[in-house]
């Protein structure tokens, strides 16, 4: 224990802690006791009170951590085999409370916002179960003190990403999507639990503080953990080459998208590079691997979004990119900065979802952007709303990812690591012309002829807008915060930027004007004129380049021939097998039963007289093999 708090006051903050934890899984055993019954709206207030008492103590735990103050509170023993023991345990720092901060805040106004998005829906109760579920396994992964507990959580975020994804289980695409993302993040967490393995082999515990203290000898054991902890870290932040699974799970209700796939569970892979930094600290080659993958991902994913129709396809492809951002800081060391751009980017990207399922509402779910047109005017408040979230998303000042992008930037040309500045400030371009891309075609174009039927678009509901604002407020100040956190953050490991050629001004000049020049072409490319003059668009044009990225560089076609169509050969030969040899077994196995069953029933004839002549004959073999057996033995 540290800070300013004395050691009479652990108790209390324990059962802080245990509050911030523990409340969401109220709401969601709540909810799903009344999962099966009709909709009660008091059930999505009552997880979303749940989760403000979760958001209170998590705030309160946060204000500790900002005075410098850490501890740990242990329940019971969880696992006790041999020398191999595992408390069931939790523990507070800097790193855990900026993220529990973050999901509990995000969570709090994205439930409120489902309360009416989710209105008419018949598993309305359902619904709300699986969200506070998701948040408690979130809360679990984070607050856990040992690796094996981050594992439990892991796996709890990744059930409840699958139930949620598949929500509306009648759609064949949302059970597909359920499924992708399930069986990909499988994959991976293969990789992270033989991490986890190799953790212990080489020092005897998962607990974090024993773990971070032991001098693990070899280097390529090191090398070996950071890799395989890293391929879990993969699957969960959707990152290349397991990064199909997130476009496609925007199948679920978009308030999910809003919570899991902008503000919490796809950035747990980065928390995981950032809680485990003392060893990725000694294995900088492995962090060199992790940053230029995250630069390529940045890119690779903003270059699909360029083109895609799909507003909410857009948004996810935003995260991805955005996600490369934080992986790049992390690789490079400044895990900090990292942090930092995961705390910004979780209020304005968690915006941008909700704004896009009040575009939703209003065109009856309707998502295809060129279809849209001249919604300014009736989605007036929800145009201002994602308009700050696309400002913070490009980078403008004084919104939130000026700062923290910024910081990226100037870090990975300060070290100089200048062709990874490069790749990202061509991917800030990028991000600013597919952002203000999808904001023209949405707000400002003209209607295109194939416009969605809907003649009165109506604006989203006082509850949803009201809980968008403080997403919004956050999304405008939070980049004001850095000295705070930073200051947190010394507790663990002091971190000062490195000064290179240019002055952190210049750098911030140049990455202001390639971010202001893809949104001014994106405004002039998109907007008041283009789909009546100018804009044959590019949707339409049948260029190669556009085609490679619209298909997503066909790497899911790929994946679907290496993958699942070999899969389904090797099925349909096992089912001729099957057919075959087990098939025709069993029909073998039935006709001799069949037979002896008639040879037997020739016996059974109810017959006294044949009765009788079995019983000495019977008699007779008996004394036959007795008389062997006697004769035998002299």
């Amino acid at each position: 224990m540290s800070g300013w708090i004395d050691s009479a006051g652990v108790n209390v903050f324990s059962m802080l802690l245990l509050t911030a934890l523990f409340a969401p899984l109220l709401g969601a055993i709540v909810a799903g006791a009344f999962g099966g019954r009709e909709k009660c709206v008091l059930i999505g207030w009552f997880a979303s009170f749940c989760i403000g008492i979760s958001l209170l103590a998590s705030v309160g735990l946060g204000i500790c951590a900002l005075h410098g103050v850490s501890f740990s509170t242990t329940l019971f023993e969880w696992i006790g085999v041999g020398s191999f023991r595992v408390e069931f345990g939790f523990s507070l720092d800097s790193i855990n409370a900026v993220m529990i901060v973050v999901i509990s805040f995000v969570s709090l106004f994205v439930h409120i916002y489902s309360i009416d998005y989710m209105a008419h829906d018949r598993g309305f109760n359902r619904y709300f179960s699986f969200l506070s579920g998701f948040v408690f396994s979130m809360m679990f992964l984070v607050l856990s003190d040992n690796f094996l507990g981050l594992f439990v959580g892991w796996e709890g975020v990744g059930l409840c990403s699958y139930l949620l994804i598949g929500f509306w289980y009648e759609r064949s695409s949302a059970n597909a999507a359920s499924i992708e993302a399930f069986v990909s993040n499988r994959i991976a967490d293969l990789g992270m639990l033989l991490g986890i393995f190799l953790v212990f082999y080489s020092t005897g515990s998962v607990k974090y503080s024993e773990v971070f203290s032991a001098a693990i000898v070899s280097p390529s054991i090191l090398s070996w953990i950071g890799i395989l902890l890293f391929i879990g870290a993969m699957g969960k932040s959707a990152q290349f080459p397991l990064h199909t699974w997130l476009a496609n799970a925007m199948e679920g209700p978009t308030p999910v998208s809003a919570l899991i796939h902008a503000a919490t569970m796809v950035t747990a892979g980065v928390y995981l590079v950032v809680r485990a930094h003392p060893l990725y600290a000694q294995i900088p080659q492995i962090g060199e691997y992790i940053a230029y993958l995250g630069a390529f991902v940045a890119i690779f994913a903003a270059s699909m979004a360029v083109v895609n129709t799909d507003l909410k396809r857009i948004i996810a492809y935003s995260t991805l990119s955005q996600l490369g951002y934080m992986f790049v800081a992390a690789g490079l060391g400044a895990y900090w900065i990292a942090l930092f751009h995961l705390f910004t980017h979780a209020f304005f990207k968690s915006l941008l979802f909700l704004g896009a399922g009040n575009i939703m509402h209003a065109m009856r779910d309707g998502l295809d952007i060129t279809r849209m047109g001249k919604l300014a005017r009736p989605l007036k408040y929800t145009m201002l709303l994602m308009l700050i979230g696309n400002l913070a998303l490009c980078g403008i000042p004084p919104f939130a990812g000026y700062f923290s992008k910024d910081l990226i930037l100037e870090f990975s040309f300060n070290t100089e690591y200048k062709i990874l500045w490069g790749v990202l400030v061509f991917g800030a371009f990028l991000t600013a012309f597919y952002s203000f891309r999808l904001f023209m075609l949405v707000f400002f174009a003209p209607k295109a002829h194939n416009a969605y039927a809907i003649e009165h678009p109506h604006e989203a509901s006082k509850t949803m807008l009201y809980s968008m604002l403080p997403l919004a407020l956050l999304a405008i100040i939070a980049g004001f915060y850095y000295d705070e956190l930073l200051a947190m953050l010394q507790y663990i490991k002091p971190f000062s930027m490195p000064h290179g050629d240019l002055s952190a001004m210049s750098l911030a000049g140049i990455a202001l004007g390639v971010a202001t020049l893809g949104i001014v072409l994106a405004v002039v490319r998109y907007g008041c004129a283009c789909k009546s003059r100018v804009c044959k668009t590019t949707e339409s044009s049948k260029c190669r380049l556009h085609t490679l990225l619209s298909h997503q560089y066909y790497i899911p076609a790929l994946y679907h021939l290496i993958f699942s169509r070999f899969f389904g050969w090797l099925c349909s030969l096992a089912w001729r097998f099957e057919r075959g040899v087990f098939e025709k077994s069993m029909y073998a196995v039935g006709v001799l039963l069949l037979w002896l069953s008639r040879l037997l029933a020739r016996i059974q004839n109810g017959s006294l007289t044949s009765a009788l002549r079995l019983m000495v004959f019977g008699v007779l073999i008996m004394l036959l093999g007795l008389s062997v057996f006697v004769l035998g033995g002299m």
